[in-house]
């Protein structure tokens, strides 16, 4: 099952993101489970993430984003995990 986890950063939050982002990739090597992901964009700076996670179920999608170094320092505050249906790519 494909999940979109889209994450929008604190306000003001981009310190913390530069500080997690090591943890942040090594995590996603780690676990396996994302297909894509990349950062958010706004005024040139990374505002958030969108990450495609390759899963089980949305229970494991929860599970993984509960887990990310990202979460666990308080970045974002917004998190949306929705199904996602690859068509093109």
């Amino acid at each position: 099952m494909l999940i979109a986890l889209i994450a929008r950063d604190k306000k003001g939050a981009l310190e913390i993101r530069k500080a997690n982002r090591d943890n942040h990739l090594a995590y996603i090597e780690k676990t396996g489970v994302v297909a894509q992901a990349g950062p958010l964009i706004e005024n040139g700076d990374m505002a958030g993430s969108l990450v495609i996670l390759d899963v089980a179920d949305m229970a494991a999608a929860e599970d993984w984003a509960a887990n990310d170094p990202y979460a666990k320092a308080g970045l974002f505050d917004k998190v949306e995990l929705i199904e996602w249906k690859k068509v093109v790519g």
